[in-house]
């Protein structure tokens, strides 16, 4: 029987620098976010929101461009596992997106925020207890650890900002990873700087920060960055 790798020592995963010891201290991360989160409003939360897009879009981003291509590869119903996925994936992001453009007073934010609370851990169970046990009982600790220093490349410069248009899957995210990362990344420095509080310059940077916001609006909308998509996950344009 398969065990979770929430329940496995680094050794059993394959030493440090495999890439199931690394998804597993990005979803201890995630947790601790997501218990920081709790109860708070306004920029407090913003600012804990804001971690946890850092975190979340890279770190899933890196594991449709790398983990799940192996997956669909090694494994028979490859395609059918990495689908769940990639839907909770889609749903995250649609769910970001609805709440950037809510008040902070808006009564609909808070199921919102409690139903991306809920896929995230839901997204986490299902890695841990199906996918990744999988991944691990096809690969040698060799291979896992090549994944792990590939995946841990992606995810150092992937997108930081929900994208719900872009592919799932290759090669559409793979072309969307340069020009968004740098918008999003961009994107959070400012977005950083008006949560810390910036005095009589916010305006200017709230501005800035929209106008970053709608300029990776357009360039995820390019055909290109749909090219691989599963219909299932696509998002239709508004």
């Amino acid at each position: 029987m398969m065990r979770s790798i929430a329940e496995q020592k680094v050794h059993e995963l394959g030493g440090r620098l495999s890439v199931l010891t690394r998804q597993k201290r990005d979803h201890v991360t995630l947790e601790d976010l997501l218990e920081d989160l709790d109860g708070t409003t306004g920029a407090a939360q913003g600012q804990v929101l804001l971690k946890v897009y850092r975190l979340v879009f890279p770190h899933a981003f890196a594991e449709e461009a790398v983990l799940w291509p192996v997956m669909r590869r090694v494994l028979p119903d490859g395609h059918e596992l990495t689908l769940q996925v990639e839907r909770e994936h889609q749903e995250v992001n649609e769910l970001v997106t609805a709440l950037e453009s809510m008040a902070a007073e808006d009564p609909a934010r808070e199921p919102v925020l409690a139903r991306l609370v809920e896929v995230l851990r839901e997204d986490v169970r299902d890695e841990e207890d199906v996918l990744l046990p999988r991944l691990q009982g096809a690969l040698s600790r060799t291979r896992l650890r090549g994944l792990g220093l590939a995946w841990e490349v992606v995810r150092r410069t992937a997108p930081t900002r929900a994208h719900p248009v872009v592919a799932r899957r290759p090669p559409g995210n793979v072309v969307a990873a340069v020009p968004l990362s740098v918008l999003d990344r961009v994107r959070d420095l400012v977005d950083g700087a008006v949560l810390r509080g910036s005095g009589r310059s916010a305006p200017v940077l709230r501005s800035v920060s929209t106008g970053l916001g709608a300029l990776a609006h357009r360039v995820e909308r390019l055909p290109v960055m749909r090219r691989g998509e599963d219909p299932s996950t696509g998002r239709a344009e508004h």
